[in-house]
């Protein structure tokens, strides 16, 4: 893969807690509102942009459609007492999907399907679940989103999108990119092929 050269700073925020995270269900698809901790964590997100671009109220914000993404950034904007509604949603920043796997954990998943479980920890980037895809998959839908970026950009998605992101930008491989940590509540900065957690 190509790494992508960004030509300005990107700033990922993942989305707050939901109640499916907290429990450790695939969420993929489904869409699932933010809970009590998520909103908070939205609002801290806020408090560290804020401190991290001072001139957030001029960026370009871009969010996942999702309902656990949307609430994130209006809450991040409301925050920030910036115009509620005045940003861009794009469909192409939809979490991965897990297909027939959505709703479960990967304790149930890998007792009833053992041999696709154990597929999938050995190469996380390039498998597909059963009616879903694959980290390489959603790396191709989203590469576009990043391509056409202008300017120094806020978005606010999902863990998956976030991985793809890492790797298309050549920040870690995309092996290790598919296993990766995204904190909630936190925010990833990318320049150039360098990412920091703030």
């Amino acid at each position: 893969m190509v790494p992508i050269t960004l030509p300005h700073r990107l700033i990922l925020i993942r989305h707050g807690e939901t109640d499916w995270n907290r429990e450790g269900r695939l969420q993929g698809g489904q869409d699932i509102p933010l809970n009590e901790l998520g909103r908070t964590q939205a609002a801290e997100a806020a408090g560290r942009l804020r401190t991290l671009a001072p001139g957030f109220a001029t960026l370009e914000y871009i969010g996942s459609p999702m309902q656990r993404a949307r609430e994130t950034m209006d809450i991040l904007r409301a925050t920030l007492s910036l115009e509620p509604g005045a940003y861009r949603l794009d469909d192409r920043l939809k979490e991965l999907t897990f297909g027939c796997w959505e709703g479960f954990t990967w304790r149930d998943i890998r007792k009833a399907e053992r041999e696709q479980a154990q597929l999938r920890e050995r190469d996380k980037w390039s498998f597909v679940p059963p009616g879903g895809e694959s980290y390489a998959m959603l790396a191709q839908r989203i590469r576009p989103v990043l391509e056409e970026l202008t300017r120094e950009t806020v978005i606010v998605s999902h863990g998956g999108v976030a991985r793809a992101v890492l790797a298309l930008v050549g920040a870690v491989s995309p092996q290790k990119a598919s296993m990766v940590e995204i904190w909630q509540g936190k925010i990833l900065t990318i320049t150039g092929s360098q990412a920091d957690w703030v």
